[in-house]
């Protein structure tokens, strides 16, 4: 299937310039941003870019730090999905086995997203290399996403049709494991759910309030009774925006509550959600209230494309794993130490969805081995936008080891490792993997289209997004 195109010189081009994209890894870990506030990373990455010869435009959808970035010309035109958002809370210094934050309180990047862009933004300027020794095979874009943890810009970019004349995407994240994704995500819905009601004096005139504290209580008192209704894999979490005035003796005038509503599909997230406005709209009524809902963002569950993620992982046997030396091993183990058993277990969770006979990596500190396509009906508990991408145009994607087996997810030991030499090697690799897989579907556009057509034949051609047209992402 590969035989077509010269895989050594792809991945040569990968090595040729990778110590500057593990520095561009390095130098966006170090200035974390929030979601939809990353000016100084989505810089990085368009300079990055723009240095290479790429024709990136800013701002698209109407979204600050979202970009696109184009090469090369004709079909087909292969999308390359980058993060780089960080997490609240997560400051931490460089593979460093012990939480010591870099400044207490700050960002961190503890999902690895410095990583995720740097390595798309280096695969994509191997794929220029290429197309400049091969002009005309085809289009390579990079798709600047921001605000993946909170924002989910993805969302509005399918729904907006960003995607529509692409004919695949590919994007990577970090993880404890080699594999490209052949399960599914929950969809998720976010809302804000704010009460108003009527101030008063709590002690002397208390009848004359109406508390939107109140309700927003009484809400999470009746959801929280709703969750015997609703079918098990739901999920619903929720989180006071605004809880009023601090002073007591005040009748709270104004109230917010934020609410994710979590399923394996979204129609089933839509369909509980319509019972969680009830829910809100009862509470409103109870305390003389009045309640706006408003349905911000939204992300799908992921559809696994049998197609594009084959392709997908023959092209990362090809590059093979990251080459892990004794140091990266004794940097895994140190922190692999210090994890409980019921830590090890949940990290268990997506290589026991990644690998047939993934229970023999259960006492692995690093895992290096790469495991095999298959699809398989289940998915994990998170969420990511990715889905939304998914759902639009074949997307395949790859999970690359950065970390150390059993290392708690959005955690100060995520940010600790994916600074560290393991996910420089980590950077390389998924690189070098996602590049391949580019060329080798400029080569095979039967691929592509077998691909698009089973995206079809799994979705009837629908996309459902909760968010109405022409709302744009709140920043969280």
């Amino acid at each position: 299937m590969s035989e077509t195109i010269n895989t050594r010189r792809i991945l040569e081009l990968v090595e040729e310039k990778k110590e500057q994209f593990i520095t561009l890894s390095d130098a966006i870990w170090a200035v974390p941003e929030l979601g939809l506030a990353e000016h100084r990373s989505a810089g990085l990455l368009i300079q990055a870019l723009e240095r290479e010869g790429f024709q990136v435009e800013r701002g698209i959808d109407g979204i600050e730090t979202a970009f696109v970035g184009t090469y090369g010309s004709g079909r087909p035109v292969i999308g390359l999905l980058a993060e780089y958002d960080a997490l609240p809370g997560l400051s931490q210094e460089a593979a460093c086995t012990s939480h010591k934050p870099l400044s207490e309180g700050e960002p961190g990047h503890g999902c690895g997203h410095n990583a995720l862009g740097a390595g798309v933004v280096a695969a994509a300027v191997a794929v220029k290399d290429y197309l400049k020794e091969h002009p005309g095979a085809g289009t390579v874009k990079v798709f600047g996403c921001p605000g993946e943890e909170a924002g989910w810009s993805k969302m509005f970019l399918a729904r907006d049709g960003y995607f529509k004349d692409v004919d695949a995407c590919f994007t990577w994240h970090p993880g404890n494991c080699n594999s490209v994704q052949g399960y599914s995500s929950n969809a998720n819905i976010c809302v804000y759910f704010t009460f108003r009601g009527r101030s008063a004096h709590a002690a002397a005139a208390p009848h004359l309030g109406r508390s939107a504290l109140d309700a927003c209580e009484l809400m999470n008192v009746g959801v929280n009774y709703l969750r015997e209704h609703v079918p098990t894999e739901v999920r619903m979490h929720y989180a006071y925006q605004n809880a009023g005035e601090k002073a007591p003796n005040v009748v709270h005038a104004n109230a917010c509550l934020k609410y994710y509503i979590r399923a394996p599909k979204m129609a089933l997230a839509v369909q509980v959600l319509e019972r969680v406005k009830d829910v809100a709209r009862g509470a409103a009524l109870m305390t003389g209230t009045e309640c706006d809902i408003n349905v911000t963002a939204g992300m799908s569950d992921f559809i696994a494309n049998d197609a594009i993620s084959r392709l997908f992982v023959e092209a990362f046997n090809l590059a093979g794993p990251p080459q892990f030396d004794a140091q990266d091993e004794a940097l895994a183990r140190a922190f692999w130490d210090q994890y409980s058993e019921n830590e090890k277990a949940a990290g268990m969770m997506r290589i026991n969805l990644s690998y047939p006979d993934g229970e023999k990596f259960r006492d692995t500190p690093l895992v290096k081995e790469i495991g095999p396509y298959f699809r398989i009906d289940k998915y994990m508990p998170g969420s990511t936008d990715v889905g939304d991408v998914s759902y639009v145009t074949p997307t395949g994607q790859l999970w690359v080891t950065c970390y150390a087996n059993g290392t708690p997810g959005h955690s100060w030991q995520v940010t600790s490792q994916v600074a560290s030499s393991i996910t420089h090697k980590a950077v390389v690799c998924a690189a070098k993997t996602m590049a391949l897989a580019t060329v080798m579907a400029f080569s095979q556009p039967d691929v592509v289209e077998q691909a698009r057509e089973e995206l079809k034949q799994r979705t009837g051609g629908v996309y459902v997004c909760p968010v109405e047209p022409g709302k744009k992402p709140v920043m969280p």
